[in-house]
């Protein structure tokens, strides 16, 4: 039953089914557990005398008379249904909706929601919800409110909701085992999936959400905590010598005390016979390629290949120039997507026989043909980009378990880095190199636009080279939000006719995208107008002025890498974020961005308004997405959670005990096709 389709419920056509599948909803079991963001009451039912205006209220009223129609001007039509109760009458309004009147009868009860209008004495609910009086479902109680996507209503939802548990509710079994019900005094599951949905009361939801919340943390601690221990149970490379100094001395520049305090992290990791899983955290710029090559370097010394690989062509051809000019007389090789046959071929050969000992590339690095003689080390560059699986495909290319290194530019805050990375050791680089300025940021409204173009103009002119980012790639009828290519067009023929502008996309083709880089970094195109392609992208020492469009739509910490996009090279670098709102909630969060470049501060407070979801896209990970928990607002229950899951681990290290037989099968169905298939069998 809970495995069913979601077509097997009444109402819920191929169509409906279709939208319901943009949600990730395909089974009744999806439904179960696609959990309402909020709720709103609506358990009070008041009296049409007691009504004030403005308010959000219930009432149960009887239709007077048959419902009337107004025709303000064409295509435009407002119908009226006369309500009453025993304290008065009101007007029941709704907008170009000649269906809605077809379904009430004169003189029959129905309960209503809606806000209050009243002017000069008259009494209006506008575009009210209504049901019959004894449905009860969307009216008289407190209902939950769905994330919805285009075509779907909340009575869709609610509806839907409420068949699944008629039907499917039965059939739940609980996955915690009583003692940790108990002892965290945690409802049964039944009644939390009952009450999260269709709450009987305030703090029946309550009851129901930290049960739910704390099973989810619980699980995903459990899950990656397990996950890191099957490292214990590997055998790795050890590497025993660990002297990084003549590869250090090599450089043009000394390491800054993070790199060098990073570097001794993963030395000691290196030389354990337990492979290395460790994440290193650094700001754009912070150096973490060179911390990349030093681990390349000792992989190299001791006699073992090495690989990096980036999440695009140009990226990984950046990292492959770069480790060339740090490891000069090691054999280091490019394979990407675009790597011509014969070359592959040959360059596939020097792998097999050990000849090549650094490869540097993109997904190609994981193809089925490519092996490796004795690869030790794997290095893998924006690790958000790249899922559990794609990681451990790479690192399946050694006879023995090889050392992992990922390494980000998007700062984590710690608190959701030990839920998203707990089978990782985490480094951070929290230091910048000498002489590097801080980027001016500004915020600025739509009355400053012809300056901030003189000031480009001024730039480009100087010898610079700018960004301007979009958040759209095609005109929006719905959004006035600027599209790529009509601005980019736009500004080329009318804003800037004497100065190279070029634009690019995520819908392009890679060798349209990587051209297009190319031509920004020789210089060629000197305006870039752009998507979020860019936030991972190319080292343009050139490029000193970012400005985002409609900056209001990103989140702080994507907007703090793109703002990492400028200030590579030694001029003083800007950023402009334009913004068209005036809500509180917006200038809070540019003012953020305008204040501080730390970006640890940034990732924290874009957690604390955006939750870890939208921040990070776990999906990005492989890993379980965080349905209902919230790590800024829920720390209490995650630190619970995380307690007992480590009681249980104590107890039952491989929750090999009968009683957690349902906590394995939970994790089974978390971490499903994850890239930890198997290891909860």
């Amino acid at each position: 039953m809970l495995s069913d389709k979601i077509t097997t419920l009444k109402g819920i056509g191929q169509t409906t089914a279709k939208k319901l599948e943009k949600l990730g909803i395909f089974t009744l079991h999806d439904m179960l557990y696609h959990f309402p963001f909020r709720n709103e009451d609506r358990s009070e039912v008041r009296k049409i005398a007691e009504v004030a205006d403005g308010e959000s209220v219930c009432i149960r009223a009887t239709v007077f008379s048959a419902p009337e129609v107004r025709r303000i001007r064409k295509n435009f039509a407002v119908y009226t249904l006369i309500l009453r109760d025993d304290s008065g009458f009101i007007n029941a309004v709704w907008y170009n909706n000649k269906y809605v009147m077809k379904n009430f009868t004169v003189g029959k009860t129905y309960t209503f929601f809606g806000q209050i209008k009243i002017s000069y004495g008259k009494k209006e609910i506008i575009t009210p919800v209504y049901e019959t009086e004894e449905k009860n479902l969307a009216t008289g109680r407190i209902v939950p409110v769905y994330n919805l996507t285009a075509g779907l209503s909340q009575k869709t939802m609610q509806a839907t909701a409420k068949q699944c548990l008629d039907a499917a509710l039965p059939e739940i079994t609980e996955t915690l085992p009583p003692h940790i019900r108990e002892e965290n005094s945690l409802c049964e599951i039944k009644y939390a999936l009952s009450n999260i949905h269709f709450p009987e009361s305030a703090n029946a939801f309550s009851v129901a959400r930290r049960r739910l919340v704390f099973e989810e943390f619980f699980l995903l601690n459990l899950g990656m905590r397990l996950l890191s221990g099957r490292r214990n149970t590997l055998t790795g490379i050890a590497f025993p010598d660990t002297d990084v100094s003549p590869f250090l001395k090599n450089l043009p520049y000394e390491f800054t005390g993070a790199q060098k305090r990073v570097v001794s992290e993963i030395c000691d990791d290196l030389m354990r016979q337990t492979p290395m899983n460790r994440l290193v955290q650094g700001d754009v710029g912070s150096g973490k390629t060179a911390v990349g090559a030093a681990s390349l370097y000792l992989a190299y010394k001791n006699g073992h290949q090495g690989a990096m690989m980036a999440p695009t062509e140009i990226l990984a051809r950046q990292h492959f120039e770069s480790l060339k000019s740090m490891l000069p007389g090691i054999p280091i090789c490019l394979l990407t997507g675009s790597t011509k046959a014969k070359e592959r071929r040959e360059t596939i050969e020097k792998l097999k026989s050990g000849e090549i000992k650094i490869a540097v590339g993109t997904h190609a690095l994981f193809s089925e043909d490519v092996a490796f003689s004795d690869l030790a080390l794997v290095i893998t560059d924006e690790q958000h980009r790249f899922g559990v699986k794609q990681r451990a495909a790479l690192a399946e290319k050694s006879g023995a378990s090889p050392h992992i290194l990922v390494m980000t530019a998007t700062p984590i805050p710690r608190t959701l880095a030990l839920i998203l990375y707990s089978d990782l050791d985490i480094s951070v680089i929290d230091e910048l190199p000498p002489g590097r300025q801080q980027i001016k940021t500004y915020v600025v409204g739509e009355d400053m636009r012809k300056r901030i173009y003189a000031f480009i103009e001024k730039n480009i002119n100087l010898g610079n080279q700018a960004y301007i980012v979009c958040p759209m790639v095609e005109e929006s009828d719905t959004m006035e939000l600027k599209s790529v290519v009509e601005f980019a067009e736009r500004l080329k023929n009318e804003v800037f006719p004497s100065i190279s502008v070029g634009f690019i996309h995520g819908k392009m083709k890679n060798a349209e995208k990587d051209e297009i880089m190319s031509s920004f970094l020789s210089g060629d195109i000197k305006i870039l107008v752009s998507t979020t392609v860019i936030e991972v992208g190319v080292n343009v020492p050139n490029a000193t002025l970012m400005v985002v469009e409609n900056a209001e739509r990103f989140g702080l910490a994507q907007l703090h890498q793109l703002r990492g996009r400028v200030g590579r090279g030694r001029d003083q670098s800007y950023c402009v974020l334009f913004t068209g709102s005036d809500s509180k909630e917006t200038k809070e969060r540019m003012d953020i961005m305008a204040m501080t470049t730390d970006g640890f501060k940034i990732a924290e407070k874009d957690l604390e308004l955006r939750g870890p979801g939208e921040i990070f896209g776990t999906r990005q990970h492989g890993l379980p997405e965080m349905k209902i928990g919230d790590i800024s607002n829920d720390s209490d229950i995650l630190n619970m959670a995380n307690k007992a899951a480590d009681n249980l681990l104590k107890k039952d290290p491989l929750l090999k005990a009968e009683e957690n037989a349902l906590i394995r099968k939970a994790l089974r169905d978390m971490f499903t096709s994850k890239g930890a298939d198997g290891m909860f069998n």
